[in-house]
């Protein structure tokens, strides 16, 4: 049983990185420009000299491996605070983590002109972070009650937002339309100076967090059974909450508020692949790539010539999921 088990999991992997392939390719080929699929993998293989190169190699692509890396690292951020917590609710973006990292991002961009690029993610992973300790310290009361929590996460989300809108009004006026497109969640302009400011996060905390995978599964047995077992509860604890709001925090800094593809991608992968954390967290990495680059697509093709920010998109199909998912346990 656990080698059929084992097999599937590997079918699921390679038939999700199949698709990744495809539908990147396919988001290469299609926008305002139409490209043909010959010409696209003669590009990438380097073997393309017409125009069309220019268009793929340094607009489309970097757009890409950012909505590629954007959504693995949203999706792993959200199994892991999932894991942490023991309830399927929870996600960055509901907890006020993504919003802290939004005030602080837009705080930098709007008091730090002709600022570094490399140091967004930095920013926005320190504004994460600071929420998370405001969100848990208020929720604390003898333990952590999921639906404080959330309320609580919406509530800091609220006055992060309050707080956005005054340094944008107080900051430079030209600054104002650039910032505000950022806040919507959008990878429109991404180039390769970005990816480069943000690969080492995602490079470094998913590796990390599939090294507490087994710790994660014990720890979903209950607090007592786990300590009982040897887990080192508050220690992983701590870890794989700062891998998931080290994740979501650099996701943020480069895209904005991309939301509810934390929520989103955990839910599918453990229809998928069950509720194992070894293979749970690469198959939501897979998942959140692909619903990012997607939404992105989407952006880009529905309302030609106007290109929509994916976070548009993907609010639009998360916000009703999640309501569903609210009905479902209230009923249970």
């Amino acid at each position: 049983m656990h080698r059929r088990q084992t097999g599937k999991h590997i079918l699921i992997l390679l038939l999700l990185s199949l698709l990744v392939v495809v539908v990147s390719i396919i988001c290469l080929s299609v926008g305002s420009v139409h490209i043909p699929l010959k010409e696209v993998l003669f590009s990438l293989m380097g073997q393309n000299e017409e125009s069309s190169d220019l268009i793929i190699m340094q607009f489309r692509l970097p757009r890409i491996v950012a909505a590629l890396l954007i959504g693995a690292a949203l999706a792993v951020s959200g199994a892991l605070l999932q894991g942490v917590i023991r309830n399927p609710l929870a996600s960055p973006d509901l907890l006020g983590v993504t919003g802290g990292a939004s005030v602080a991002v837009v705080a930098f961009m709007t008091l730090f002109v002709g600022y570094s690029i490399h140091w967004v993610p930095v920013i926005a992973i320190v504004g994460a972070f600071i929420a998370a300790a405001i969100n848990y310290g208020l929720a604390w009361k003898k333990g952590i009650s999921i639906f404080r929590l959330v309320l609580i996460g919406i509530g800091i989300s609220t006055a992060m937002g309050a707080l956005t809108m005054f340094l944008l009004i107080s900051g430079p006026a030209y600054l104002a339309a650039q910032v505000l497109n950022w806040m919507t969640g959008s990878i429109y302009g991404i180039n390769w100076k970005y990816i480069e400011s943000l690969w080492p996060w995602i490079a470094v905390f998913i590796p990390l967090s599939l090294l507490y995978a087994k710790e994660l599964d014990i720890q979903s047995l209950g607090e007592e059974v786990a300590v009982g077992l040897g887990s080192r509860l508050q220690r992983t604890r701590m870890i794989v909450l700062f891998c998931s709001v080290a994740l979501a925090g650099a996701a943020v800094g480069i895209a904005g508020t991309i939301s509810f593809i934390g929520l989103l991608a955990p839910h599918m992968a453990r229809k998928l692949a069950g509720n194992s954390y070894m293979i749970l967290i690469p198959v939501s990495a897979l998942l959140g790539a692909i619903i990012l680059l997607l939404a992105d697509m989407a952006g880009r093709m529905l309302f030609q010539p106007l290109d929509i920010p994916a976070g548009v998109f993907t609010a639009g199909v998360g916000a009703p999921f999640f309501m569903y998912l609210l009905f479902k346990r209230k009923a249970v």
